[in-house]
């Protein structure tokens, strides 16, 4: 890995815990500077969302995540885009639905405009037994 792939890693580590973050506090600004426009999530439950769709769950208090871990974090470098894969130990509420859970996902991040943005998500639930 040459210094420039090590430091792009590290920044999108960085952002992958901003990311974490604002989800786990509801930080809609942070959320909507680290998401694409155009951003497509493929939820657990296997829906597809907006980014607005996503945000607006939040602003009105329909997801709410109380903790989320990150483990076992890869990360694959394609030109100027970054493709993420981690576990999840998420806890919260998501439409009236206590969630307790380990997730796999993968996310897609893209250096857009001179900024790193995702601008895809996929998650799926592992089983926990």
């Amino acid at each position: 890995m040459t210094t420039e792939s090590s430091e792009i890693n590290n920044l999108i580590l960085t952002h992958e815990k901003e990311l974490l973050n604002a989800f786990t506090n509801c930080d809609l600004v942070s959320l909507d500077a680290l998401i694409h426009e155009n951003a497509l999530f493929v939820l657990p439950n296997g829906m597809t969302a907006t980014k607005k769709m996503v945000l607006d769950n939040y602003r009105a208090g329909n997801t709410s995540m109380s903790s989320i871990e990150a483990t076992d974090q890869k990360i694959n470098m394609i030109g100027d885009t970054a493709v993420v894969s981690v576990n999840l130990e998420m806890a919260g509420q998501y439409n009236e639905q206590v969630i307790r859970q380990q997730f796999r996902y993968i996310r897609v991040w893209k250096m857009t405009d001179n900024i790193w943005k995702v601008i895809a998500v996929s998650g799926v639930p592992l089983n926990n037994s």
